[in-house]
């Protein structure tokens, strides 16, 4: 079967027994936590914790999708035989519908009967953190002639939670073997028991938080479609599947192996970001598309000037995926990928100059480039060979932070100590006067973004800002255009709260902390340990609206005045921008 067939398939195999197929939800979630999305599971969350209510929305309490989704934890691994940062993850949940025997029986009739594969051994969990042994599952397993079960620990089939918390449980994962005979996890089955109140980093680190066992338990499972059509294929690696081999065949000679692998992986990425209204920038998802659209300039450079690998690559990109995701946007592809082609290659020559006269790239030397030239350390590390041996992420990313912290502490200065704010991407303000109205207009801008979350839903999210004395543009996720009586709304509901005369309050927490509030957050940077949570309302409890957020904001909202929406368009693919002026 080819790739398309084996997810046509997967989708028709649960359908058939009573799952609803839900759509790929976007690579830009709607869970503040996390970046973007990385699992199949991400968009069923909430049905898991009891907030929604599946049979209701689905009319089931199972379902089933393929998921597109995004990593970058591995990003430096890509260009080996098995690492990606987009891929695709086949599941099927149940919230409350079934559980172990069912979802054990489902995936090895799958595995046996439709794709006609032999299991080479599963594993459960071995028990730890006050959470037995899962002999459940292996007696599953051996009825149905699986005798081979080993048993892991809470490291390797303990799944969860996604994001700063979650629903979460102990697994058991499916092992088949490739065409070079080598055992490759290809199925995981989560089962979702518990729930927990913090990162799955502190479940491992030994946290004081506890597990607390879900009302309902429910099943959560995920299968990479690129590893399992490798093992169906019979061919060594996923590059050798149906869903690369033609791509390759565009790339031009003079790149190597590993090079072809990482320009499929990142043209992939780059185009299903780009289509779910991501745009390359300095912060956010958006500096992570950049990031991979650069790296793709670089290897055109290197190939030759001639060569534009992108534009040969990406239509057969969209052609092959058209079919199971009709959101994909060509020519909103190739204008951003000509767009941020033509701002590189400005400094990219530049900066490889420079790049040649360095002896030993460090870190410090590393950030230099990357400030001055916009290299990025994938860059750096690629091009600079064996003078950048020694250079790792780890230092290249202390260097940032610490940047970082020297450029907020100017910028404190400037705004606290003399009335004055200078660009800082956001506010824009020259003088003592304007400082006064952008402020306003700060305050503005957060009772907007969750007036337009109350009237359109929770799905959208922050894509940019932009205040100066004239106005406030904001830049949101959204997948259609605002009605005229959804504008007013909107602005309606902003009017309402400047009429209450809300205070504006803030409180200092622990990063972790601020996170349960259910406050905003947009990963434009590194959060410091201890972040400021600025909320309109009498309490955080109870906010109308709170937001991670350094400042500078009013005391009470009837300083702001009456506010009138004066713009709604659309500024690219899935991306809206809306416009607001002070009436007064």
């Amino acid at each position: 079967m080819n790739s398309n067939q084996i997810r046509k398939q997967f989708l028709e195999f649960f359908k058939m027994r009573g799952h609803a197929v839900v759509p790929s939800s976007s690579l830009v979630p709607d869970d503040p936590s996390v970046l973007l999305t990385t699992a199949g599971m991400q968009q069923f969350k909430k049905y898991y914790t009891g907030e929604a209510d599946a049979l209701k929305d689905f009319g089931s309490l199972n379902t089933a999708s393929a998921q597109k989704s995004f990593r970058t934890s591995d990003i430096d691994e890509v260009g080996d035989e098995s690492h990606l940062t987009f891929f695709e993850m086949l599941g099927n949940f149940s919230f409350g519908g079934y559980f172990k025997t069912e979802a054990i029986t489902y995936a090895h009739e799958f595995i046996t009967s439709v794709m006609k594969l032999p299991i080479s051994y599963v594993t459960i969990f071995g028990g730890s953190h006050g959470v037995v042994k899962d002999e459940e599952s292996r007696a599953i397993w051996n009825s149905l002639g699986i005798t081979d079960v080993r048993e892991e620990g809470i490291d390797d089939v303990f799944w969860g939670p996604t994001g700063s918390s979650g629903p979460c449980g102990p697994t058991t994962e499916i092992y088949c073997r490739n065409s070079m005979g080598q055992d490759i996890e290809i199925w995981n089955i989560v089962f979702n028991e518990f729930f927990y109140p913090g990162s799955r980093e502190e479940l491992l680190g030994g946290s004081d938080k506890k597990l607390q066992r879900l009302s309902s338990p429910g099943v959560d499972t995920g299968m990479g479609l690129e590893r399992l059509a490798m093992i169906a294929q019979g061919v060594p690696t996923i590059f050798d599947t149906d869903l690369f081999r033609d791509l390759f065949d565009t790339f031009p000679s003079e790149l190597d192996e590993r090079d072809h692998r990482i320009i499929a992986d990142h043209a992939r990425g780059a185009c299903f970001l780009i289509s779910d209204g991501v745009r390359p920038s300095n912060k956010d998802r958006g500096y992570i598309l950049r990031k991979i659209l650069r790296r793709l300039i670089v290897f055109e450079h290197r190939a030759g000037e001639a060569i534009n690998m992108f534009r040969a690559v990406a239509p057969l990109i969209v052609g092959a995926y058209h079919g199971a995701y009709p959101d994909l946007h060509l020519d909103t592809i190739l204008i951003e990928w000509d767009k941020e082609k033509a701002k590189f290659l400005k400094t990219l020559k530049l900066g490889l100059k420079e790049l040649g006269k360095i002896d030993a790239i460090d870190a410090r030397s590393a950030f230099r480039l990357y400030e001055s030239y916009g290299l990025p350390y994938e860059i750096l590390k690629e091009m600079g060979g064996e003078r950048a041996k020694a250079l790792n992420r780890i230092d290249f990313e202390r260097e940032f932070a610490h940047h970082q912290e020297i450029s907020r502490a100017g910028a404190e200065k400037k705004f606290g100590g003399h009335g004055l704010l200078l660009d800082t991407g956001e506010l824009k303000a020259k003088d003592a006067q304007e400082l006064a109205i952008v402020t306003r207009l700060h305050t503005t801008t957060h009772i907007l973004q969750q007036a337009l979350r109350s009237v359109l839903g929770t799905e959208i999210s922050q894509a940019g800002s932009d205040i100066t004395a004239e106005r406030t543009r904001f830049d949101f996720t959204f997948h259609r255009k605002v009605t005229p009586d959804e504008i007013a709304s909107v602005e309606t509901l902003i009017n309402e709260v400047v009429r209450k005369d809300m205070p504006v309050s803030f409180q200092e927490l622990p990063k972790e902390e601020a996170q349960k509030t259910g406050a905003l957050y947009f990963f434009r940077e590194k959060y410091p340990d201890c972040v400021k949570v600025y909320y309109i309302g009498e309490s955080l409890d109870s906010a109308f609206s709170k937001e991670f957020c350094g400042g500078p904001h009013v005391r009470h909202t009837g300083e702001i005045g009456p506010v009138k929406i004066i713009k709604e368009e659309s500024c690219g693919a899935g991306i809206r921008r809306i416009r607001a002026v002070l009436a007064h």
